[in-house]
């Protein structure tokens, strides 16, 4: 994300705390700095939480983080009724450490998902218990106990996950790099960040956003709690933490 804020998460996810300057107040209480370890809502996952530190000692809730309408800016949203810090003061930004890494393990799962089940993705939402991920696939395909044996033997195998840039012309001679089938990556910027998994990316690479960790061993247990029919051909994998549980 270029522009105002520093998107210092999408090189190091890792940033629980980080110093900023807060640059503006943006509506009521939309707080923008110069850069943000705090992630900005998008590609289905949600938008950090946590608390920023004043000079004094202060903390100030953090409820939400949100990207500007332009992309420009990441918003961090304090609580109703906050005492706001003015622009140019330098504060300590706390990330709910516990949620985003639940996240993180979340997101990477749904990745490795896209890998056990190699269908065009639908939809997607990443959550801290539970995920979603929506595919277009024939209703044979679709085994929770194979699927769950598939995405831990990715797990476990300790993958490493790292992120590349490339270039919009480099995303147009590659189009199946894209797994979704009705979003695109956001372009303008002229780069686009890749998620890769595997050593060379050669697991999987796709374009994303989001924060992940950093091997697959990290993502710990997970199963396919549930397979939901959404249409003829349209699927809904439901990821939880856990062993996936006795029939």
């Amino acid at each position: 994300m270029a522009g105002e804020t520093e998107a210092a998460y999408q090189d190091d996810a890792y940033l629980s705390t980080l110093e900023a300057r807060l640059l503006r107040i943006d509506g009521e209480r939309g707080l923008v700095f110069d850069r943000s370890n705090f992630f900005a809502s998008g590609g289905g996952q949600p938008g950090d939480t946590g608390f920023i530190e004043t000079a004094d000692g202060r903390q100030i809730a953090i409820v939400d983080t949100r990207a500007s309408d332009d992309r420009s800016a990441i918003v961090l949203t304090a609580i109703e009724g906050a005492d706001l810090p003015s622009p140019g003061d330098t504060l300590v930004l706390h990330v709910d450490w516990a949620r985003r890494y639940k996240l993180m393990r979340m997101h990477t799962a749904c990745h490795l998902l896209t890998v056990a089940c190699p269908f065009p993705v639908t939809g997607a939402a990443v959550g801290e218990d539970e995920s979603r991920v929506d595919f277009d696939i024939p209703e044979a395909a679709a085994d929770k106990g194979e699927l769950t044996r598939r995405l831990m033997e990715l797990v476990a195998a300790n993958h490493p996950v790292f992120t590349r840039w490339i270039t919009d012309a480099d995303l147009d001679a590659n189009p199946d790099l894209v797994k979704s089938k009705n979003v695109k990556p956001p372009r303008g910027s002229g780069r686009i960040r890749l998620v890769c998994i595997g050593e060379d990316g050669a697991v999987d690479t796709q374009p994303c956003g989001g924060t992940h960790v950093l091997e697959t061993a990290e993502v710990g247990e997970v199963h396919i709690g549930k397979i939901e029919k959404k249409g003829k051909e349209n699927r809904r994998f439901r990821i939880r933490f856990g062993p996936l549980p006795a029939a």
